[in-house]
């Protein structure tokens, strides 16, 4: 049995030639053409997630106190000067009286009072974020509004150390850019906030 030398040489030629035409990428054969199409097809069939596609929360965002705060549009029915309100006693301090919005009666809630945060005085430049939800009306007192923002669902964080207590009961969620989204529908539902449950 005679044994086959092997000619190193042409072998090394051979894969030098290989590696230039693959480093040059001009030279692929049918198989590899073939493979790396469907690689390409198959990432092109599932392409990643993208902002565009994210579910996306629409936010009325607002300040009180300084911090801003925000509720998802679907809550809001408007939004209106504050003026004319009227003090009721036997009432909690955060429920800041009661305002006539066109010959409804609307319960003004001061979040800074509720939150615990520094009050400071009423002026004729603060307004007020109506809630509706099903027959539940509620205002929510700001000081200045910043606008609608377009939040992507998933980047609200859980909460912060900061946001505490009972701020953290209505807390949605916080993004990236220190909003603080409260949940509409949590605070349009709590009977605390409610005036003639309040009134002995």
């Amino acid at each position: 049995m005679t044994s086959r030398t092997i000619d190193w040489e042409v072998i090394h030629r051979r894969l030098a030639l290989a590696a230039n035409a693959i480093s040059s990428g001009i030279s692929h054969g049918p198989e590899e053409v073939r493979r790396i199409l469907e690689a390409r097809a198959r990432v092109a069939a599932h392409p990643p997630a993208n902002e565009d596609e994210a579910e996306r929360l629409e936010i009325l965002a607002f300040t009180i106190a300084g911090e801003t705060y925000g509720v998802e549009t679907c809550h809001v029915g408007e939004v209106c000067h504050l003026k004319d309100l009227t003090l009721l006693p036997c009432t909690t301090p955060f429920i800041a009286g009661v305002m006539n919005r066109r010959g409804q009666i609307l319960a003004i809630i001061d979040l800074r009072k509720f939150f615990g945060l520094p009050a400071r005085g009423l002026t004729e430049l603060n307004r007020v974020i109506v809630l509706r939800g099903g027959d539940n009306e509620l205002g929510l007192l700001a000081d200045s509004i910043e606008g609608v923002r377009s939040v992507i669902a998933s980047d609200l964080q859980e909460g912060l150390p900061t946001l505490t207590g009972i701020r953290e009961k209505f807390l949605k969620g916080v993004t990236g850019q220190m909003l603080a989204v409260l949940d509409g529908g949590r605070l349009l539902a709590d009977a605390s906030l409610k005036v003639n449950e309040q009134v002995n």
